[in-house]
């Protein structure tokens, strides 16, 4: 009863912040449209909050592994980042709206890594990973996306796209009031002499092609992440049909967080990350050719489940094994930084220009081609933990 009521606070803060992201994602594009901006410019925009995953992360990882104040960072970037969204209230213009974005999402886009680090200790078990214990933690916050992508569609469909920033305040205020219940917990503060370098880990063979692997994996997603709910709009799908299509995915992403640990321990992680992104070539493969047959792509999107939750828990565990102790805040951020923040900001600016010059559908086609070099560096990281026998001779 005393771990489940430690852990509580983390799947708050969880719930909130994803519920967060189930409407500001999804419908970003959509409200900037509702402005009237170009899919050029609408890209950009959206490639502020991966452009802050470039620095933010690792910047408030390293500072939190220095000061052990992770708690503490959390609320001051959660103050923040809710301050500044009051801000959306006022018509800024396209420039002065990517500041705005630029200083909110510099205060979120760390709170995740550090909150993951925050509670490492209590998602291991006798010194290794714990997924069932993980899961149930993250499983809440599939449920807030859940919630508010499917609620947020049937509201802006029905009163527009107007109340969005309104929508972004209630959200990141409950936020705020999360990172608040969550215990005053201050690890040692490091010295000079005690900072331990990263280059070691990174400088090993596995860890960097499981990078290269995950860069990849999440470019292909962020079709989904930037031009799913244009891409769904052009086609002719209701706001309401489209936060079903999100809330869809989102549902079997819970299912599989609930029920991970019996799955999971059946195949090695890297093996696992071979078939996420595996998978991930026929989604988009059955985005990019078939989304007009709502059958298909309702399949396509029950496949998040491998996508995202799988591949999302198996980099966890893999940064949680390379990256232990000292190392857990800086090693989160890295992971950030590599698999969101290039990621990213590559993908909604080359996705815009594809879209712009060839449409829509060409985003999930370009998809296609970095699934499957997601693919090949997975497979390389498992041929590593899995070299072949030396034939005697």
């Amino acid at each position: 009863m005393t771990q489940r009521r430690q852990l509580m606070p983390f799947a708050a803060l969880s719930a909130s912040y994803f519920a967060h992201i189930g409407f500001f994602n999804p419908y970003l594009p959509l409200w900037l449209q509702d402005m009237g901006l170009s899919l050029l410019t609408i890209s950009v925009l959206t490639a502020v909050q991966a452009t802050t995953r470039l620095f933010a992360p690792y910047a408030w990882g390293a500072i939190s592994d220095r000061t052990g104040e992770r708690v503490k960072l959390l609320r001051i970037g959660a103050g923040v980042a809710f301050a500044t969204s009051c801000l959306l209230f006022w018509d800024w213009g396209p420039l002065g709206l990517g500041l705005v974005l630029l200083l909110m999402f510099t205060h979120t886009s760390a709170m995740m890594p550090m909150s993951e680090a925050a509670m490492a200790h209590l998602v291991s078990q006798n010194g290794s990973f714990d997924s069932k214990r993980y899961g149930r933690i993250r499983l809440w916050g599939s449920m807030g996306f859940l919630v508010t992508v499917f609620v947020a569609g049937a509201w802006f469909e029905a009163f527009g796209m107007k109340h969005f920033p309104g929508w972004t305040v209630f959200s990141l205020g409950a936020v705020l009031l999360s990172v608040w219940w969550m215990p005053d917990i201050k690890e040692a503060a490091q010295s000079a002499r005690e900072h331990v370098s990263v280059m070691p880990v990174l400088k090993q063979k596995p860890v960097q092609w499981f990078f290269a692997a995950t860069f990849f994996h999440v470019l292909s997603h962020i079709g989904i992440y930037v031009f799913f709910s244009l891409y769904l709009d052009s086609l002719g799908y209701s706001k309401t049909m489209i936060g079903v299509l999100w809330a869809l995915s989102v549902a079997v992403e819970v299912l599989w967080f609930f029920n991970q640990s019996r799955w999971l321990p059946r195949v090695s992680l890297t093996g696992w990350l071979v078939a996420c992104s595996a998978v991930m070539l026929l989604r988009m493969g059955m985005t990019a050719n078939w989304a007009d047959v709502l059958w298909v792509l309702l399949l396509a999107q029950t496949l998040h489940a491998i996508t995202f939750a799988t591949h999302h828990t198996v980099s966890i565990a893999l940064i949680s094994h390379h990256f232990p102790g000292r190392l857990r805040g800086r090693g989160q951020a890295l992971y950030t930084v590599a698999a969101y923040g290039f990621p990213g900001v590559i993908g909604a600016l080359l996705g815009g220009l594809l879209s712009e010059r060839w449409g829509l559908q060409s985003v999930f086609v370009a998809s296609m081609v970095t699934s499957t070099v997601a693919t090949a560096a997975a497979y390389k990281v498992w041929r590593l933990q899995h070299p072949r026998p030396k034939v005697p001779g």
